[in-house]
């Protein structure tokens, strides 16, 4: 079965989407997940969010539909804190 973010794997949206995630992971001290597949879902749905809304919604935190007043963007202000306690973010997307 599809996945509702498998269109946008490979595209550029894409790969600019990663590399933003793996330039805040090294500029935050993390990694990024190294299940490729859980990555793959985040920054799939992180881009389907950029390309609907123009900004990195978290896609984990978001509301559905997404909610651009409420919803938070990636990072998440709570990154360094879900971090320090449970070595990773929410979205298991950054990791120590």
């Amino acid at each position: 079965m599809a996945n509702s973010w498998d269109h946008t794997v490979g595209t550029e949206e894409y790969k600019n989407t990663l590399n933003r995630s793996k330039g805040i992971a090294e500029k935050g001290g993390y990694i990024l997940n190294p299940d490729e597949e859980r990555v793959e879902k985040v920054i799939g749905l992180m881009t389907m969010n950029f390309a609907a809304e123009g900004n990195y919604y978290c896609p984990c935190k978001q509301s559905h539909p997404l909610d651009t007043r409420k919803d938070v963007l990636c990072p998440c202000p709570e990154i360094k804190q879900e971090i320090d306690a449970e070595g990773m973010c929410f979205c298991k997307l950054f990791f120590i």
